[in-house]
């Protein structure tokens, strides 16, 4: 069994809602309309259907509701998103196991209300949020009462990057040229945002709050050695004390983090697992945002984690046993 815990969907009559509420020119709702898997469920189905033994848990395809919506209409339309997914899974249990939340992140009271409503009484299994809330760092206080209660629910808290076109990356310009915010800025996101909340003690506060970061935990594995060398050096000679109010070493709270298989290249999945070991890896493909309207992913994802020089214990944990145990799916 694969069971894929980062897929991205937009249920019809929440996309429809969704078109009249925000710009339906942005380039941050176009990608809803590019591919049939990703607003059609049977268009979906029928992939999925290729490949024997291979599950699906559903995210809420972009945009975060905060960039595109005003806080009233994010709690309307979280609300109908994540019914819709409840619904999908009732229906299409077999291949659908199971979906996570989305929420008003710019409204923390609905928010909050909408965790319990969508954990107790749809069953969804998670949170979907993003590495930036209106411009606001996810280590920022007022986000702490949904890592509180994402603990005691102990469900995980999926977080998908954010960086808009409109940053750019020199200081001269306008915007960022090349398709570069999404390529490279996206992975950079994440990365500043584990970093983040590390820093702000939130593991030390809420021991049982799990993340899923997207692109197997993005620069983190890969620069580890630097990151913990420049802190070394910065409070050997600086006298910096950014990790004075960490109770562990800061690797110890990187390596809390799960991440998932979005990267596509067996070496770099060996980096991944080299960092955070077997049990922290969950398989997951980023479908259907490829060329080939959702195959591509699933097909190459595969490929390269069956290309890992693991045993294969350590395979089945990231094909289908860490996702059972972190989401509690009933399979």
């Amino acid at each position: 069994m694969k069971i894929d815990v980062f897929t991205h969907f937009a249920p019809p009559k929440y996309r429809k809602a969704l078109m009249e509420k925000a710009d339906a020119n942005s380039y941050m709702v176009l990608p809803l309309e590019l591919t049939p898997a990703i607003k059609d469920i049977e268009a979906r189905l029928s992939i999925l259907d290729r490949y024997e033994g291979y599950k699906q848990v559903l995210t809420l395809a972009g945009p975060p509701l905060d960039a595109v919506v005003s806080q009233a209409d994010g709690a309307e339309l979280a609300r109908l998103a994540n019914e819709e997914m409840a619904g999908l899974v009732a229906k299409h249990t077999d291949r659908i196991v199971g979906a996570v939340a989305t929420l008003p992140m710019h409204n923390m009271k609905a928010a909050l209300q909408e965790v319990r409503r969508a954990i107790e009484q749809l069953g969804l299994k998670g949170v979907q949020i993003h590495t930036s809330v209106g411009g606001k760092p996810l280590d920022r206080k007022e986000f702490f009462p949904l890592y509180e209660m994402m603990s005691q629910y102990n469900l995980p808290i999926l977080i998908h990057p954010m960086r808009r076109r409109s940053t750019p990356d020199y200081p001269d310009e306008d915007h960022s040229h090349y398709w570069i915010w999404q390529v490279l800025g996206w992975p950079y996101e994440s990365s500043v945002a584990m970093l983040r909340l590390v820093f702000s003690g939130v593991f030390d506060d809420y021991p049982g709050l799990n993340f899923i970061i997207h692109h197997c935990g993005a620069m983190i594995p890969f620069f580890s050695e630097r990151i913990t060398g420049c802190y070394d050096y910065a409070e050997a000679v600086f006298k910096t004390k950014y990790r004075k109010p960490l109770r562990k070493d800061l690797t110890d709270y990187l390596k809390m983090f799960y991440v998932d298989t979005v990267i596509g290249f067996t070496p770099a999945l060996m980096c991944g697992y080299a960092f955070f070991g077997a049990d922290h890896i969950l398989f997951a493909t980023d479908m259907p945002h490829d060329n080939e309207g959702g195959e591509r992913y699933i097909r190459d994802t595969i490929i390269s984690v069956n290309g890992m020089d693991v045993p294969e214990p350590d395979k089945q944990k990231i094909f289908c046993d860490n996702a059972r145990q972190l989401l509690q799916l009933p399979i």
